[in-house]
Formats: C-alpha cells, sequence, structure tokens
C-alpha cells in the first residue's frame, strides 16, 4: 500500500485531527508574540521619523554667538550680526534675541544667580537657513569676519549627530527585539512539533512501512503548524494595528506623543505579519519534524 492510499484510508484529520487540546494555548503565544513583533515594528518606524524630524528642525537653523568690541555693545554687536547675515546666500532670515531671552538660555548653566547684568553674557542671533539651499557654517563664518565681527557659529552638528546615534542605535534594538520574538516563536512551533510527533510515534512507524519518507510525514506538521501561525499572525497584527489606529487618533498629528509619532502609512507594516509568521512555523516544524523522525529511526 501506497503512503497516499494509506493516508486516505487514514485521513489525515486521524494522522494530525483538526482540533487539538493544546492549539488554542499555543495559537494565544503565537498571537502574542506575533503583537509584541508588530508594535516594535512600530515603535522603531515611530522614533526614527521623530529622529528624522528633529535632525530636519535642527538642520534648518543655527545660532551665532556674537561677543561684542570694545567699542560698541552687546545689542548693535549682535544687531549688526542679524544684518549682515539676512543679507547671505542660503539665509531666509536672522534676528538677534534680546537680553532676556539670552539670559534665559544661559541662567540654567550657571545656577542660582540673582544678578546676570555683572556677567559677560553674549547675544545670540538666530538664523533660518534656505532649506533648498542652506548656507554653510563656514559660509555664516565667512560672512561674519568680513565685516569684522567677532562670532562663534553653531550650526548644531554636535546634537545632529547625537541623534542620528540615538536613532541607529533605537533601529538596532528593534532588530534585536524582533529576532528574539521570532526566535521564540520558532521554539515554540519546535516544541509543539515535537510533542505533536511524540504523541503519535505509532502512526510515524506505520506510514514508514507503508513507504511514506520523511520530507511527506514532515511536510504534514509542516502546513498544519503554518496555518496555525498563519492565523495568529493575522490576529496578532490586526491587535497591534488597532493600538496604532488608537495612538494616532487619541494623539492627532503627532501621535500619542511627540517622541513616537505614528502614522497612518505605518500601520500597513503589519500586514506581512501572517505571511512572516507561517514561514517562521512552517520552517520550524519541517527542520523539527525532519530531525525526529531521523531520531525515531
Amino acid at each position: 500500500m501506497s503512503a497516499e492510499a494509506f493516508t486516505e484510508r487514514w485521513k489525515p484529520a486521524a494522522f494530525l485531527p483538526s482540533a487539538d487540546a493544546r492549539d488554542g494555548a499555543l495559537t494565544f503565544v503565537v498571537t502574542v508574540l506575533c503583537f509584541l513583533a508588530c508594535l516594535t515594528a512600530l515603535a522603531v518606524l515611530a522614533s526614527d521619523r521623530a529622529a528624522q524630524g528633529w535632525a530636519d528642525q535642527l538642520k534648518a537653523q543655527a545660532t551665532i554667538i556674537v561677543r561684542p568690541k570694545a567699542n560698541e555693545t552687546p545689542d548693535s554687536a549682535a544687531a549688526r550680526a542679524a544684518e549682515t547675515l539676512a543679507g547671505t546666500r542660503g539665509v531666509t532670515e536672522a534676528r538677534a534675541l534680546e537680553k532676556e531671552k539670552a539670559e534665559a538660555l544661559v541662567a540654567p548653566f550657571l545656577g542660582d544667580i540673582a544678578d546676570l547684568d555683572d556677567l559677560p553674557v553674549p547675544r545670540l542671533v538666530a538664523v533660518d537657513l534656505d532649506p533648498a539651499a542652506p548656507a554653510t557654517a563656514a559660509d555664516l563664518d565667512a560672512a561674519l569676519k568680513a565685516q569684522g565681527i567677532d562670532a562663534v557659529v553653531d550650526d548644531h552638528s554636535v546634537w545632529t549627530d547625537d541623534i542620528a546615534r540615538a536613532a541607529g542605535l533605537a533601529r538596532w534594538i528593534g532588530v534585536a527585539i524582533f529576532s528574539l520574538i521570532t526566535t521564540a516563536a520558532a521554539a515554540v512551533v519546535g516544541f509543539a512539533t515535537r510533542a505533536g510527533l511524540q504523541a503519535r510515534r505509532d502512526v510515524v512507524e506505520v506510514l514508514h512501512l507503508s513507504g511514506a519518507d520523511d520530507h511527506f510525514i514532515a511536510r504534514l506538521f509542516q502546513m498544519r503548524f503554518a496555518r496555525m501561525a498563519a492565523l495568529a499572525g493575522l490576529m496578532g497584527a490586526g491587535a497591534a494595528a488597532l493600538v496604532g489606529a488608537v495612538m494616532r487618533l487619541v494623539g492627532g498629528a503627532s501621535g500619542l506623543s511627540p517622541i513616537l509619532p505614528i502614522a497612518w502609512s505605518d500601520l500597513a507594516w503589519v500586514a506581512p505579519c501572517p505571511l512572516l509568521a507561517a514561514l517562521v512555523a512552517a520552517i520550524a516544524a519541517r527542520i523539527t519534524a525532519e530531525a525526529l523522525i531521523r531520531d525515531m529511526d
């Protein structure tokens, strides 16, 4: 009797029943893992968008620290620097900050000082750069020196580098978490496959005697757990998309928080979850089943 004829006689449901007492718990575990994986993906996308937004804001601005010369007041020096930079190519606007604003910026670094008048607090000039063709720090510095203005140009490159490093770290952490979740899902499916094969060891032996090879038997487990994981992935992705939609609706344009701005387009990234879950489950079940069947032999 061929393996196909034996399977038809026994019916696939007799070898692998369509329902099992442990299926509910297994489906729940894989659903939770898929849910967490999708939330991780949404968090990485949101954090990357937030970092890019902060970097773009910093790149669109520059700060000029003006040091007055002996023959001019701090306010006049700042006004002259602002007037000079306003006419520089790549600058859309330059404005000297009032004394109070400059003091408010440096006050946190100086501690509790009642009167800042006795300190040489520098004046600041805020510069808005042209997004299409922004002026570089070297351009701004050259324009200031050409007018004999003693100033330091801060193009916020230190801050943008820090933001880029933080965004890169967040992406790698997300990849690591996603990999751990995928490994956990594969381990759970592998354990379930091993338990199912051990429970039907006598049937596997009869199938072998009927001429069924290892791949034929392993494929039965592969298809079953792939279908289970696809269903679990669909439920997990749906739950994660619902959470993301709630965050987007509650927080408006910036999502629940400006730190994690969720966009509607991010929700599309959870769509491949059922397919990926089925693929991981199929591979884990196939490898586990073939290895255990060889041990049975």
